[in-house]
């Protein structure tokens, strides 16, 4: 039969240390109320827990990486219900640990199990599993153990979750439609090139006739989408390779984030989505008692953006030394020139007139042209933009009232839910123009083949009809 430790408060309120055998806890927590005490705290003994844990660990199934986003949001909530009915804690666990499907939750939740069983507290088990319960998640139930509201952080940390899976999910939602396009787009006209113009080519061919300029080009393309139409699929793997490169390196990773920052529209995007994000974790952290200083630590560290990331170290700096949240935010947030950036933007808009010279050698001249005047073009934009701040002044304003008033985590939620709404206005309006941007493309692609190969046609049924007249 185990053996459990545990401490209870006696009618008199004398702290009582003991031990007790009992089947499980629950029976175990029951006995020492028969008793007259209050129950504070109760685990197995250590020699217990070893044993259990050998077993338990025998449970564990093979998992690769975290636990999703949805499943969290679904554990905290239903261990926060189970908190709410007035459950032990490492019965609420166990509960949830029976119920969850094999995988890399289930497995943490054994763990966090044997933890509490050995004694530990809530947030030191959960932080012993560091690929399922980040240093926020973490750091957010310790201030719940310490301000004995676990219950109003559990609640709190399941809509933080909801509301950060649902952003996700609308800039996720935003790039699916576009990039979903371009692959079927891409898909046919490579069909097109590979099955249809070739036989083309043979008709030409056969009536040894001079092409057109544009039909020579449509050819060519045809040409290299037959022999080498195994590199194409490696071309975005290339090139998303080279960018993961690139951010290893710390001016890498700069450069590469604030050239995401500056594109157009998509920029936009991309810095409410961090604002948002960046100002609901703050804000999440500072109303469940986390310390500043730590709630800016943690924001940093999930920002998931360099530029981000060296504000909010910038502004836990300040305020060591004595500074408030807004001035060093407001100062910081405008970017400095960085090279690897206007590299970027200079890549981008050279890759288009790389592709002709890669079909057609022969057009080097027109190619080297197209790249000097595209390089000037991005090159204009960044330098006439890479000044604009990342931080808007609505977000220092707001951050300064909140300071003002000692709401400060009023105010970052305020804002949060603002930029919130703005990520879904401006994704539903890039989704809008997206259409009609991929339908003067097509059209100017169908343009394009049609006229490529209707000029030789034509050609062709004029000579064929002077021929019929002789």
């Amino acid at each position: 039969m185990p053996t459990f430790q545990f401490e209870a408060m006696d009618p008199q309120g004398q702290e009582i240390r003991d031990v007790i055998e009992a089947q499980t806890q629950d029976e175990a927590q029951a006995t020492i109320r028969s008793m007259g005490y209050f129950v504070t705290k109760i685990a197995v003994q250590k020699s217990a827990v070893s044993a259990a844990s050998g077993k338990n660990s025998a449970r564990k199934t093979f998992a690769i990486g975290g636990a999703g986003g949805k499943k969290i949001v679904t554990f905290t909530r239903q261990l926060s219900i189970l908190q709410d009915a007035g459950l032990p804690i490492l019965r609420s666990l166990q509960i949830l640990e029976d119920q969850s499907p094999p995988g890399a939750l289930k497995n943490a939740l054994i763990d966090v199990c044997d933890e509490i069983q050995g004694g530990a507290s809530l947030s030191e088990a959960l932080a012993k599993s560091p690929r399922v319960f980040d240093r926020l998640y973490v750091n957010m139930i310790k201030a719940g153990e310490a301000g004995g509201s676990l219950e109003l952080i559990l609640r709190r940390l399941a809509e933080f979750k909801e509301r950060t899976a649902s952003l996700k999910k609308k800039v996720i939602g935003a790039m699916i439609y576009p990039v979903m396009i371009v692959l079927f787009t891409a898909m046919i006209l490579t069909f097109i090139m590979i099955m249809i113009i070739p036989e083309f080519k043979k008709m030409f061919d056969d009536f040894q006739m001079e092409l057109p300029a544009i039909t020579e080009l449509l050819m060519a393309i045809s040409n290299r989408c037959v022999n080498l139409w195994f590199l194409f699929p490696l071309i975005p793997i290339v090139l998303v390779l080279f960018v993961v490169m690139i951010c290893r390196f710390k001016a890498g990773r700069m450069g590469w984030h604030l050239f995401l920052l500056k594109l157009p529209i998509m920029g936009k995007l991309v810095e409410k989505a961090n604002l948002a994000r960046t100002t609901r974790t703050l804000g999440a952290l500072i109303a469940s008692g986390v310390p500043i200083l730590e709630g800016l630590s943690i924001t940093r560290e999930t920002s998931g953006n360099a530029m981000y990331e060296k504000i909010f170290l910038k502004v836990n700096d300040a305020i060591r030394g004595g500074e408030t949240i807004a001035k060093p935010m407001k100062a910081e947030s405008r970017p400095k020139f960085h090279p690897v950036t206007l590299f970027f933007f200079i890549a981008v808009m050279s890759l288009p007139p790389l592709g002709v010279l890669f079909i057609k050698p022969d057009f080097w001249f027109y190619v080297l042209y197209s790249i000097a005047v595209l390089g000037m073009i991005g090159f204009a934009w960044y330098f006439l933009n890479y000044k604009k701040t990342v931080v808007e002044d609505l977000v220092v304003n707001m951050i300064d009232v909140g300071e003002e008033t000692g709401e400060l985590d009023v105010m970052l939620y305020k804002v949060a839910d603002y930029y919130e709404e703005e990520v879904e206005t401006l994704t539903e309006g890039m989704i809008k123009m997206i259409e009609p941007l991929m339908i003067i493309f097509l059209g100017g692609v169908v343009l394009f083949i049609v006229a490529a190969l209707f000029l030789p046609l034509m050609s062709i049924i004029t000579g064929l009809s002077g021929a019929g007249k002789k």
